[in-house]
């Protein structure tokens, strides 16, 4: 069994949480806080960011993590208009920051964001699973991965509504 399916159901929904920004979902009609604002703070701890191989690290993962994107067959059609150079710095800089790096999140509010996308779990779980797939195969040790995915979970109230 490959390291991607032994994740548990929690793990990916941590790991979709960074990639839904970009795929079809409405906004949650929860009265929670967006999660924007938790992302414009970069935590003290920068055990994450170190893990990941910092900012030359994420770079790397982001650059594996968008060819398995548009690959997979359950979620690519989602990404047939979005600009992936973007697509690929915003998440870059998400990473970074949620990390405790230097970075700061420049993007737009997440649930503004995916307001009209109206995106699945099973969406947001592939995506998920191609994060994973991403740190895997850039040597990410487990428990940094599941830290991260830790830090993006909040964000899956504001992505998945359908």
């Amino acid at each position: 069994m490959t390291r991607q399916f032994q994740l548990t159901s929690s793990a990916l929904a941590q790991a979709a949480a960074i990639l839904a920004f970009c795929l079809p979902a409405a906004a949650h009609a929860q009265t929670a806080q967006p999660t924007s604002p938790a992302i414009q703070q970069a935590s003290a701890d920068d055990a994450v960011y170190q893990g990941l191989g910092g900012k030359a690290g994420i770079d790397k993962i982001v650059t594996a993590f968008l060819p398995i994107v548009l690959d997979d067959g359950r979620i690519k059609d989602s990404f047939k208009d979005v600009d992936m150079q973007r697509l690929g710095t915003k998440l870059g800089e998400q990473l970074c920051n949620l990390g405790g790096g230097p970075c700061k999140y420049t993007g737009k509010d997440m649930q503004v964001i995916h307001e009209d996308l109206r995106i699945t779990r099973a969406q947001f779980y592939a995506l998920a699973e191609d994060l994973q797939l991403a740190m895997e195969r850039q040597g990410v040790p487990s428990r940094i991965q599941n830290r991260l995915m830790a830090k993006l979970a909040p964000m899956h109230r504001d992505i998945v509504t359908r």
